[in-house]
């Protein structure tokens, strides 16, 4: 039996359960993100991991922290392969903006015990693994597990999220000029708001009036902005109507992994506009924008440039091929088997 270990279930977790139940016995065991229930948490943990231990073959984690010390453990007492997969915030240090594993002592301790200790890590980006980060001079220049954690000595092998084409597509429709998606949750919160580059998105709203722009995922999110929708989190068809009437997908965060919510808007025929950080200069190639510094003033000459841009047409076509070129749900689903397997 697998044990796929989450601190909380999210869409991405859920595509990775139902690549790895095709062929894998698989039990999902959640954790917790909320720090007061740690201790309850840890014991529930221990008790699972206990009853479950007879049947177990490995441990599969999302994201290294509190909630893969105790599977670690098990699989060093008991001879258990334990993989993480690093997704982003354990492989980031920004405290200017109270963001990453590394600025809390116990969150730090825990992941670097986790990424020391467990038979193999898999990070969702290159940039994960070592990463010169040059976005924001307010923030540490090394970044990435390598940087963060001195002496690492486990096995990487870097896994790209992948993406099912045939759902996120593009009907070829017309789309209202100027029309701007973000896809990003619990943005009420200040930090997380900085993080995902909202105050950008605001700031650019103020100035240019005559774009709309709509953010998606925290319906608590407020602005007085006239040109500003806010929606609530969506499910899967819904977002899909949501990308397939925008022109453009706005991904300015300070720090990604592998934002999914790009790809799939690249698909559903956005053009895209991402911040140099993570992989998001490699998923949007030549196929759209990439804002090099956070600099309104860089971002201001991106939009106004879209005016003229003759290229908008073809770029929204390459979108939809890059991702579906580089990043399959097939070529994922293929590569995190196979790991799987070494063990057997």
């Amino acid at each position: 039996m697998l044990i796929y270990v989450a601190p909380i279930s999210t869409a991405f977790i859920q595509r990775d359960l139902e690549m790895l139940r095709e062929k894998t016995n698989l039990q999902f065991l959640t954790f917790t993100d909320k720090p007061a229930l740690l201790p309850v948490y840890f014991f529930i943990q221990f008790f699972q991991l206990s009853v479950l231990l007879p049947f177990t073959d490995q441990y599969l984690c999302f994201f290294g922290g509190y909630h893969t010390v105790l599977p670690v453990i098990f699989g060093k007492l008991f001879h258990k392969r334990v993989i993480i997969q690093c997704g982003g915030t354990d492989a980031m240090h920004l405290p200017h903006i109270n963001y990453g594993n590394y600025r809390k002592k116990w969150l730090r301790k825990a992941s670097i015990f986790s990424f020391k200790n467990c038979a193999l890590i898999v990070p969702v980006s290159e940039a994960l693994v070592a990463s010169d980060y040059r976005y924001d001079s307010a923030a540490p220049e090394k970044q990435g597990l390598k940087n963060l954690i001195p002496g690492l000595a486990t096995p990487i092998q870097v896994i790209h999220n992948g993406f099912d084409a045939a759902f996120w597509n593009d009907p070829g429709n017309a789309r209202k000029h100027f029309s701007f998606l973000t896809v990003a949750t619990g943005i009420t919160a200040s930090n997380r708001a900085k993080v995902k580059g909202i105050d950008l998105i605001l700031e650019a709203a103020h100035r240019f009036k005559h774009f709309h722009f709509t953010l998606v995922g925290d319906d608590r999110f407020s602005t007085a902005l006239p040109n500003v929708t806010i929606a609530p989190a969506m499910d899967k068809e819904s977002l899909r109507l949501a990308y397939q009437q925008s022109q453009f997908y706005l991904q300015l965060s300070a720090s990604e992994g592998f934002p999914n919510a790009l790809a799939e808007a690249m698909l559903c025929g956005c053009v895209p506009i991402g911040s140099k950080v993570g992989e998001i200069a490699h998923i949007i190639g030549n196929t759209g924008f990439i804002l090099e510094k956070r600099d309104f003033g860089l971002l201001c000459t991106i939009f106004d440039n879209l005016a003229t841009d003759k290229t908008l047409a073809e770029k929204r076509r390459q979108a939809r091929d890059r991702i579906t070129t580089h990043f399959s749900y097939s070529l994922r689903k293929e590569k995190l088997l196979g790991i799987i397997d070494q063990s057997k």
